[in-house]
């Protein structure tokens, strides 16, 4: 079993790889605000997972945009979780317009659970590939659970 998992994270690493170019072209941009997002609870099947999403990107001037979606998970992903918690900051070449953010992102992804839990997401997407979503809050979450592999969010303007 440890062998399918370690052969299973390499894999995802590997596939990884060429996602880390994207997301240091993406990241030379500016930062025009953070995205803050409540991720539901649920359970690792071995291959991936799925949760929903709820997420509020504030500018630096105090405007505010709803966004809800979902976070997908490829690779091991191993137990349960519960809600979590994960801000983001965003960077763009220049100033986004409203709505900006909707779209599919995607990068490596790094998660253990044991109690309260660490993780941390680098993802590029949105507008023509040109928004990095970048940690700053890990997010905080509880229960039993070792992800690691490639993930992706799906962003929808409004709330759901």
């Amino acid at each position: 079993m440890l062998k399918r998992i370690l052969a299973a994270t390499a894999l995802a690493a590997v596939i990884a790889v060429p996602q880390f170019a994207q997301e240091a072209d993406a990241a030379s941009g500016v930062n025009v605000g953070s995205l803050n997002c409540n991720v539901s609870g649920g359970v690792g099947f071995i291959f991936g997972s799925s949760k929903d999403i709820s997420c509020v990107f504030t500018k630096p001037d105090g405007t505010a945009e709803r966004y809800h979606g979902e976070i997908d998970k490829y690779g091991v992903d191993i137990g349960f979780t519960g809600e979590g918690y994960m801000v983001w900051a965003v960077f763009a070449p220049g100033q986004v317009q409203k709505g900006a953010l909707a779209g599919k992102y995607a990068g490596a992804t790094a998660d253990v659970a044991v109690g309260l839990g660490l993780g941390a997401n680098v993802l590029v997407g949105g507008s023509n590939d040109q928004i990095a979503l970048q940690p700053v809050s890990i997010e905080g979450m509880t229960g039993l659970n070792v992800a690691a592999g490639f993930g992706q969010i799906t962003l929808k303007a409004g709330s759901k």
